[in-house]
């Protein structure tokens, strides 16, 4: 049976989606790493889609700058260098404090209550790996992502979740899974938490600013350790 015209422009905006989906968590992850070309024939065999709903998919990728595209390169994933990845963190640090602020101001009880389940589960999976793995899960299991949504502003949440989010969850992928931050880390998420609940706005920012400025620091001894400012690669 003839699929109807109307029909295959939502088809094919599934399967990009799918497409882009996938693309997304293999660049994040790690598995198509920063610096690598992206070939569309492989990929196209590789996930078993035409080219059309891939070429779809990468160009939503560069919209959302993980992947860009060169004179006579051809697109790319992105290769942060050590600097714009501490842009990335200062911005974190002002804008993830005015969405702790906010949610101190909005989120609602039954929101803050599930957060610290969260952060319960977290501890759990913590301690079964003697405090060195702080591995989050994405979306709606990260601690950060849930305070962005908390904060109920939209532009604040696009930018957060959407423009911020992937960058460095590329890096914390990398840097975040062995951690000897991991105990600290997570009592000053537990920290955020406890001022959202006491509806003290000012002192949620602060210490959620505190919490990423401690956390931009831990990331950039480790990149010098590794790379002595050369790089990503």
């Amino acid at each position: 049976m003839s699929v109807p015209v109307k029909d295959l422009p939502e088809a094919a905006a599934t399967i990009a989606d799918r497409v882009f989906d996938r693309l997304r968590q293999a660049i994040v992850e790690g598995e198509i790493p920063p610096g690598s070309k992206i070939s569309e024939p492989a990929l196209a065999t590789g996930y078993g889609v035409s080219r059309g709903p891939l070429r779809e998919a990468i160009r939503r990728l560069e919209a959302t700058n993980l992947v860009e595209r060169k004179p006579n390169q051809g697109a790319r994933v992105i290769r942060l260098s050590s600097d714009q990845l501490s842009e990335i963190y200062l911005i974190r640090e002002a804008l993830e404090g005015m969405a702790a602020r906010l949610a101190a101001e909005g989120m609602s009880d039954l929101a803050i209550s599930d957060l610290r389940n969260l952060l319960a589960q977290h501890k759990e999976d913590v301690a079964r790996e003697d405090w060195q793995a702080y591995f989050q899960q994405e979306g709606d299991l990260d601690f950060h992502f849930r305070i962005a949504l908390g904060s109920a502003n939209r532009r604040l949440v696009d930018i957060l979740c959407n423009d911020l989010y992937y960058k460095v969850r590329m890096y914390r992928c990398r840097f975040g899974m062995r951690s000897d931050r991991a105990r600290g880390a997570l009592r000053e998420h537990e920290l955020v938490v406890d001022a959202i609940a006491d509806r003290d706005g000012e002192l949620a920012e602060w210490l959620m600013r505190r919490h990423i400025r401690v956390s931009r620091r831990a990331v950039e001894r480790r990149i010098a350790a590794e790379t002595n400012g050369s790089l990503i690669t």
